[in-house]
């Protein structure tokens, strides 16, 4: 670029800065192509904004391929002079899933390590959130659009299970979903662990939520809808800009 421009590289460079560019950098993204993302997108964050009054909001996912990674060679602690090390290498043996349901208001976790991720496991966690919840309170279940949340089965048993009320966030929306914060903290928690088995990552994980629920965290939504939208629709109206730029260039040539 300083050769286009006819310009030093530290020009170049001191111009990134002044502006706050950083072409090194990029970032994974994709926006909803749901025709009824901005519906859903006030379902959900109504619930933040506003949950109702003595009823539950339940954050539910699920966090697959949680593997058991097992260091070829132990790691050297901090200390001073030198920063935490930690092999390169590892040991693969075997994977759980974690199904999380996290309440907005109160922080608390219910949930369920599982070998298998199918409707099947699904089905059965709703069941353990059924048993765990007071039979007297709506729950109004906050869930991505994965295929078995939306299996027939699911689907009759919530039928039959009216106080339950499921509210899907859009298509590739998941970061709508605040358990996904929670599955953050736990994936930093698991990142530094050495697991020689599954039944030892099983017991880390179930560690960590017990101390999690003796002392809840509750991740608060604080983001404005409407800059939200904005955002996206400038992120769009940009993206589709720039594709009509690369078709007129394709007919040009």
């Amino acid at each position: 670029m300083a050769r286009a421009a006819g310009i030093s590289a530290t020009t170049v460079h001191k111009l990134w800065a002044a502006n706050d560019l950083k072409p090194h950098l990029t970032r994974t993204f994709k926006l909803s192509n749901d025709p009824q993302f901005e519906e859903k997108f006030w379902d959900v964050i109504g619930l933040y904004l506003a949950p109702p009054d003595k009823e539950l909001v339940l954050c539910c996912d699920e966090k697959s391929q949680v593997q058991a990674l097992e260091r070829t060679q132990p790691g050297l602690p901090l200390g001073i002079g030198h920063i935490q090390t930690k092999s390169h290498d590892y040991t693969r043996h075997g994977t759980v899933t974690l199904f999380a349901a996290l309440d907005y208001l109160q922080g608390k976790l219910i949930s369920s390590i599982e070998r298998q991720h199918r409707h099947q496991e699904w089905l059965a966690f709703l069941k353990k959130i059924d048993k765990e919840t007071p039979k007297h309170l709506q729950l109004h279940l906050i869930v991505d659009n994965y295929a078995t949340h939306k299996h027939a089965k699911v689907k009759a048993w919530l039928a039959k299970h009216q106080r339950f009320h499921v509210h899907f966030t859009p298509t590739s929306s998941s970061w709508m979903n605040m358990v996904e914060r929670f599955f953050r903290d736990i994936t930093v928690f698991l990142r530094d662990g050495s697991f020689g088995s599954v039944r030892e990552l099983e017991s880390s994980i179930t560690a960590f939520l017990a101390l999690r629920n003796a002392r809840p965290t509750r991740y608060v939504w604080n983001a404005k809808g409407d800059e939200i939208l904005s955002k996206i629709r400038r992120a769009r109206e940009a993206m589709e800009t720039q594709m009509e730029g690369q078709v007129i260039s394709k007919t040009a040539h």
